[in-house]
């Protein structure tokens, strides 16, 4: 079975990249707009399914704090005050695998919604 538990996280504040290693040698590079946009909590998320609220604005966003949730999961600590989502190791290595799809299909919901990204100085997928 495949270890979802991270072996380590390093947060590169500057741009604002989230990185996320694996025993596997797997790595990923998560972006603060990319956590922030899918944070799994109930303001996001809503309480019940197709009750997901779009995220605009969260470019600039980027994690003050992980806090450690027992031995299970993180908290991030967003600069725009959000602190409410628990990423699970489950949830985050899901956002880590499904990323290209994910930011695709923000992307997609954005543009329908007649809002628009703005560009950032410094960039990483996404």
């Amino acid at each position: 079975m495949l270890n979802i538990i991270p072996t380590e996280l390093h947060l590169h504040r500057f741009s604002k990249i989230l990185e996320i290693k694996y025993e596997d040698g797997a790595s990923y590079n998560l972006s603060c707009e990319y956590l922030r946009v899918f944070s799994p909590s109930a303001e996001v998320q809503g309480h019940a399914p197709g009750q997901r609220v779009l995220q605009v604005g969260k470019e600039d966003v980027n994690v003050e704090k992980i806090e450690m949730v027992g031995n299970y999961a993180i908290c991030l600590h967003f600069d725009d005050g959000h602190n409410s989502g628990i990423y699970s190791w489950e949830y985050l290595h899901k956002l880590a695998l499904n990323q290209a799809r994910n930011w695709n299909e923000y992307l997609t919901e954005l543009q329908n919604s007649g809002h628009k990204r703005k560009e950032q100085l410094y960039s990483a997928l996404p």
